[in-house]
């Protein structure tokens, strides 16, 4: 009960401005009210605008209205948490654990956009692994830009982490096999993969994801473990297109939502998990590494909704 509060706490503080635009709006819709045709109405607008999406919100609009209909939802204060139990509903609980090798290393490849905050999430996965009493080692492999080798090295020594390069502009893929080859050799628990910053437009750029995905397989058996892709929330609905074209090259096991504590647009957790089927694993809340937390739908959903 107190990691689920500790979970909360963080979440309710980050989605502040969600909760204003869903939760705030929802309940000034439904409380007190009858239900009728043009609450739900508005009841599907309000979901939009929280970008949860048209397909979803639609959908949502259609199971309060056949649970109002057949005389299960009698008023807007029974449809408000009806609609917060539906939607945790949505998330389940299989595949929101990260999955850890039987043997060996278990490989973390981290892929996303540039500017989604997939760096500092590393800090932020390392963390949460290093407080499980987990040693963590990292690959810089994105070789492309110096700055974002040094930026990884900065968090790693805050952390207490070692980081494995390469030279500015080598293969991305040698660096991983160097990785996992050390990772492997020093009996390293997890080791995390950063990947350049691509764009999910860049067919070149994704091609050499792949063939990162492939090296690391063939240095460790089943590598990688987890591919987490890195979405900014506050891109909206292009968040379910990124996930969309980045498992079209390498299959995305999870989601790490980030900046969640700068946009009204938390619902597009909803529309990922509603339209791929993609779970969130871990969510992003501020700019430190204490300010995140492995996704947990009730806690998610309550911070959502709360007063």
């Amino acid at each position: 009960m107190a990691f689920f509060r500790s979970i909360l706490d963080k979440l309710k503080s980050g989605l502040a401005k969600t909760r204003e635009t869903l939760g705030g709006a929802l309940r000034n819709l439904l409380s007190g009210k009858n239900l009728s045709e043009e609450v739900l109405r508005e009841l599907q607008k309000i979901l939009i605008e929280a970008d949860v999406g048209v397909a979803t919100a639609a959908a949502l609009r259609a199971a309060v209205e056949g649970a109002w209909k057949r005389g299960e939802l009698k008023n807007g204060d029974e449809a408000f948490d009806y609609i917060k139990r539906h939607i945790v509903a949505s998330f389940p609980a299989e595949g929101r654990q990260l999955r850890f090798a039987e043997a060996g290393p278990t490989v973390v490849l981290v892929c996303g956009i540039n500017g989604a905050g997939k760096t500092t999430s590393i800090a932020k996965l390392c963390k949460i692994l290093r407080d499980q009493d987990k040693t963590v080692a990292l690959a810089a492999c994105d070789t492309f830009r110096a700055a974002a080798v040094e930026q990884l090295e900065i968090w790693a020594s805050r952390m207490g982490v070692e980081v494995v390069k390469g030279k500015p502009g080598s293969d991305p893929a040698s660096v991983a096999f160097d990785a996992a080859e050390k990772a492997a050799a020093r009996g390293v628990d997890v080791l995390i993969v950063d990947t350049a910053g691509r764009l999910h437009t860049q067919d070149h750029l994704m091609r050499q994801l792949a063939k990162i995905k492939t090296v690391l397989g063939k240095k460790i058996p089943g590598a990688p473990h987890e591919v987490l892709l890195v979405i900014d929330a506050t891109t909206g609905q292009n968040g379910v297109q990124q996930a969309k074209i980045f498992s079209e090259t390498t299959p995305v096991t999870g989601l790490f939502l980030t900046k969640l504590d700068g946009t009204a647009k938390g619902g597009v957790a909803v529309a990922i998990r509603a339209q791929l089927q993609v779970p969130v694993k871990f969510v992003g809340t501020g700019e430190t590494p204490d300010d995140a937390a492995p996704f947990d739908p009730g806690a998610f959903v309550e911070a959502m909704f709360s007063a």
